[in-house]
């Protein structure tokens, strides 16, 4: 799949989205492993922030393109060929999780391998957050994950406690704007969450989420 637009007397540039390619919410998208072949349509989302699930390193050719953008690389390894222990997967997640409704990260690409399992339990925590239907959160889920669809990433989203999410969340305020009233953003202020772990392209700090007195919006 690919677009083509315009180009300059050279020809035209063919924009090919990764396999897997998504739109979560505004500011928010989906997607399998990007390879070269797709730089040029991720240019075009004009991204802030990737969120990386898997452990092994990523690819210099990839990392060299973040650094042109300056674009930020926020990395939870998750293991992806045999199965995670529950409290590593449920730190990962969490931690994402504040990386991914820091509204200062968007626009925000979340990507594992396929795009289907990994990213596939983010984003179904996210609908959690979002107060979404288990049988709408299963729905999407198995729409990305197709035949590889995995029981156990399911029980993981529908045991995945909130709560424990919540509680760290001070101030909380639904203020609704923009698209009528079936928009909403959550607002809060947050003082005692933990460091994700975050790098940027000079392998330094990139971004610290945790500083008080801190702004943040969710749409929900």
């Amino acid at each position: 799949m690919g677009f083509i637009v315009e180009g300059d007397e050279s020809g035209d540039v063919v924009l090919e989205p990764p396999p897997n390619f998504s739109m979560v919410e505004e500011g928010i998208f989906r997607s399998s492993f990007p390879r070269p072949c797709n730089f040029a349509f991720l240019k075009t989302l004009n991204l802030r922030s990737i969120i990386y699930l898997c452990p092994e390193p990523y690819p210099e050719e990839n990392l060299e393109f973040l650094r042109s953008h300056k674009i930020r690389l926020f990395q939870f390894g998750i293991e992806g060929k045999t199965e995670p222990s529950l409290a590593s997967l449920k730190d990962a997640i969490r931690g994402a999780l504040k990386i991914l409704i820091d509204v200062r990260n968007h626009p925000v690409l979340i990507h594992c391998k396929r795009g289907k399992h990994r990213t596939g339990c983010l984003v179904g925590c996210l609908r959690k957050l979002q107060n979404w239907c288990l049988s709408s959160v299963f729905e999407e889920y198995q729409h990305f994950a197709g035949m590889k669809s995995r029981s156990a990433d399911l029980r993981f989203i529908e045991t995945f406690d909130i709560v424990c999410l919540r509680q760290c969340l001070h101030s909380i305020i639904y203020q609704y704007q923009g698209y009528g009233s079936k928009k909403r953003r959550l607002l809060y202020g947050e003082e005692c969450t933990e460091t994700p772990n975050n790098f940027d392209m000079n392998e330094e700090s990139a971004h610290n989420i945790n500083g008080r007195n801190s702004h943040f919006s969710l749409m929900v």
